[in-house]
């Protein structure tokens, strides 16, 4: 039997504990109390776009001075914060491919002489602040490469085995592993990161494998790093709620990720193949599951913390396919989902041109073709310009109620979130049938709403075709 939720069902009371008491109301410093986030965001952070910068594949050149000339178009793209992937010099020991990884870094305090050098980055990073954009640069706290230059100075910063020897982790046999028992070892990254804020003003960082480091190493580093820079912004690659307690504003949000692919694969959309040829075997997943992901996430991480929602990144690009391979039919409305529920959407390189091919990860590859702006740059566009201008939207507790509405499929997803005169209303058949919208209680009130693409006046229809989304919002 299927289940059927009332209009204010389960995501919309769950959701609401999410984003904090008063219906979405931000709550003063005297209304948080322990079940809250210690981290305080800084404020332009709540509606904002996060954009990642794949530098070595962004331009024929590969380098920073030809990525610069990219930040007018990213402008009018509606980006917010730019992140890097990590701009170091890269090791050469145990090099993977002909140009190795950008996660197995030579030194910390250097800028990749592949990429330019770090007076070109400077230039990038204030012209970037005088159009009104961060920057936040990835940042590998977890391991270094094996010939970082700390493997000699400060040999007792790693981690070794039974027999003494440093070590790797995984199949990353191009990198040797920190050990944070060693309270000169964790001086040494955290003054590292502080170069960064201080000498070219970075807003912050997205820390590779964070969960691989202790929890109190983070707790220890932001109160450090804010004494530098004030208002940075820490994005951790990990779906992990303690780390979001005292150290990260955001973290991945890779349990919804793979609630898309799942849901996608059901439909018959999922086509990637790996390396023996063969598909992914997902468990049967519909739309109403992202219901009880919402649930537990709203149960289990700090409030007023941030979730990073995405279609695409580099990992996934690179080993688990485009968006196209993994979503099929439904990219565009997973792409909608990622914008409109709580958290904050992520574009990569070459997402805004429906780039549909994976880059290579170790050489060099062809850049994406920037020009002439196609539909899909008006769509990430159009989506963007909505997450600035609907303070429903906004990440964290300032974002409005999630209200959902129960139609008779469970491929369908239909909801609302109101803040402050701001509405937007999105519904969405993520199955592979067209399925009818009759609600089981109360429809969505779409008066007085937009369509954003078309600017059509907004109305309900009779039945959403498989894969089809339709996005309302306040005039």
């Amino acid at each position: 039997m299927k289940k059927i939720l009332p209009a204010i069902g389960l995501v919309g009371v769950l959701a609401l504990s999410a984003c904090g008491a008063k219906g979405g109301a931000a709550a003063s410093d005297a209304d948080r109390d322990s079940t809250y986030t210690n981290v305080r965001h800084p404020e332009w952070s709540r509606n904002a776009v996060i954009y990642e910068v794949n530098l070595r594949q962004y331009s024929d050149s590969g380098n920073v001075s030809s990525f610069q000339r990219e930040l007018p178009r990213l402008k009018e793209l509606g980006v917010d914060i730019l992140w890097f992937m990590p701009i170091f010099p890269i090791s050469e020991d145990g090099r993977k491919g002909t140009l190795g990884s950008y996660y197995a870094v030579k030194d910390y305090t250097a800028f990749n002489p592949e990429f330019g050098n770090i007076e070109q980055f400077k230039e990038v990073v204030k012209d970037a602040h005088s159009k009104g954009m961060k920057v936040i640069l990835d940042w590998v706290p977890n391991h270094s490469g094996r010939d970082n230059k700390w493997v000699k100075e400060h040999a007792d910063w790693y981690e070794k085995d039974s027999l003494g020897n440093m070590m790797g982790v995984y199949d990353w046999t191009d990198v040797y592993v920190f050990d944070y028992s060693n309270p000169e070892m964790r001086k040494g990254m955290i003054d590292a990161m502080k170069f960064w804020l201080k000498e070219v003003d970075v807003d912050g960082f997205r820390c590779d494998v964070a969960m691989e480091v202790p929890t109190d190493f983070w707790d220890e580093a932001r109160p450090q790093l804010e004494e530098t820079k004030k208002d940075i912004f820490m994005l951790a690659e990990a779906s992990v709620p303690e780390l979001q307690k005292n150290g990260f504003d955001m973290g991945y949000n890779w349990p919804m990720k793979d609630l898309f692919s799942e849901i996608a694969a059901t439909s018959g959309q999922y086509t990637f193949k790996d390396k023996e040829g063969k598909i992914k075997t997902f468990p049967v997943k519909h739309a109403v599951a992202i219901d009880s992901l919402l649930a537990v996430q709203a149960k289990d991480y700090p409030k007023d913390t941030y979730l990073m929602n995405m279609v695409t990144n580099h990992d996934l690009n690179s080993w688990e396919g485009t968006e196209f391979d993994r979503l099929g039919n439904l990219t565009n409305a997973f792409a909608v989902l990622s914008y409109t529920l709580p958290g904050m959407p992520l574009i990569y390189t070459g997402q805004e041109t429906g780039m549909n091919r994976a880059f290579e990860f170790f050489e060099k590859d062809k850049a994406p073709q920037w020009e002439p702006r196609n539909e899909y740059f008006k769509f990430y566009q159009t989506l963007n310009n909505v997450k600035h201008t609907q303070k429903a939207l906004a990440a964290g507790e300032d974002g409005g109620e999630m209200v959902k509405y129960a139609a008779g499929s469970d491929d369908l997803y239909v909801f609302s979130r109101e803040k402050d005169g701001s509405k937007v209303v999105v519904l969405t058949n993520l199955g592979k049938e067209d399925a009818a919208l009759d609600f089981k209680g109360k429809a969505p009130d779409v008066k007085d709403l937009v369509d954003p693409f078309t600017g059509a006046e907004a109305a309900v229809p009779a039945t959403l075709k498989a894969g089809e989304y339709l996005l309302f919002v306040s005039k």
